[in-house]
């Protein structure tokens, strides 16, 4: 079980194992593999500590109770697993400043920070807007063979890699 214990996989064999996990999941559950919906169920969760059960009068949250459900705990499996295979490959570590973000823009954290948090921000503005995130499109919908999932997928790489030659390239020069 050494391949436990490698800082990367192959991405072949990651691909298929996603795939297998998502039949898995339509078998068992008959639901897609996706996240993006489990992270808006965890904002009105917050909200109701503050508001209390007043959250579940808006029309979002009719549509997506803020509770944990299978999403959220796939989400939580997600958090639990990544953790469990860094320490497991011996490359756990806190990072506020990526190597590859300290040799383009220096170390000066807050900057890192801030554009971290846009970006998170910006993330989670587009998978609400597009009613899904990478995972649900990407993956589930390429899966089902629909039309939207491949474009979705397409569109990911692109706007990933225009986004790293911005920040990278342009940017960074």
């Amino acid at each position: 079980m050494n391949w436990l214990m490698m800082e990367r996989w192959s991405p072949y064999v990651v691909g298929i194992a996603i795939g297998v996990l998502s039949w898995f999941a339509f078998l068992l559950s008959n639901r897609p593999l996706g996240v993006s919906t489990a992270f808006a169920r965890t904002a009105g969760m917050i909200e109701r500590v503050f508001r209390g059960e007043r959250v579940r009068d808006r029309p979002y949250y009719q549509r997506f109770a803020p509770e944990v459900g299978w999403g959220w705990m796939l989400m939580i499996g997600i958090i639990v697993g990544s953790f469990i295979s860094a320490s497991l490959s011996g490359a756990w570590g806190l990072r506020v400043i990526p190597q590859r973000w300290a040799e383009a823009f220096g170390t000066l954290t807050s900057v890192r920070l801030l554009v971290a948090f846009i970006g998170g921000v910006l993330m989670g503005i587009g998978a609400r807007w597009a009613n899904g995130c990478t995972s649900g499109h990407g993956i589930s919908g390429a899966l089902q063979l629909a039309v939207s999932g491949w474009i979705a997928a397409i569109c990911f790489f692109a706007a990933g890699t225009g986004a790293a030659m911005l920040t990278y390239v342009v940017i960074a020069q």
